[in-house]
């Protein structure tokens, strides 16, 4: 590799590592990089549309990929992949959210919304059950009860 092509390399990534938040008028690449807290205050249609805007944003930069792009918008790929991850992950959190509150207090809850614990915990009777007894049981209890005898010292 010749001496130039990697000084210019260097200051690609030097590049990008200085604008991490703000844009930057070099050859037109702006890297913002998306928060979680932000996204969580948006409403869906707001993450949809962000999210549309991320994947065709990712494809124009994978097309000047294959097309010999800058090696600073090839570097923003990857930066990119997690934003579309972090986007898609406040979505689903917020719809597993809206579906716990709508089956919250219901007597059945779909599988995956159900605590995982341990399938032997899972399976444990509650206090409930290991207090009930049956019917022949209370009979007993009532009518034999223990009896208290009197010693005499």
């Amino acid at each position: 590799m010749e001496p130039t092509m990697m000084i210019q390399q260097r200051s690609a990534s030097a590049h990008i590592a200085e604008c991490s938040n703000a844009s930057c008028g070099d050859e037109g690449v702006a890297v913002v990089v998306v928060k979680t807290f932000e996204l969580q205050s948006k409403s869906k249609g707001d993450l949809t549309k962000q999210l549309e805007e991320l994947k065709t944003e990712l494809l124009n930069l994978r097309v000047q990929k294959v097309a010999g792009g800058s090696s600073s918008k090839i570097l923003r790929i990857n930066s990119l992949r997690k934003d579309i991850a972090r986007v898609l992950t406040v979505m689903n959190q917020k719809q597993r959210a809206n579906l716990r509150e709508f089956y919250k207090g219901k007597k059945y809850i779909p599988l995956d919304l159900r605590a995982k614990k341990t399938r032997a915990i899972r399976r444990k009777l509650n206090q409930h059950e290991r207090t009930r007894i049956t019917e022949r049981q209370h009979k007993r209890e009532v009518h034999f009860a223990n009896r208290k005898f009197v010693l005499k010292a």
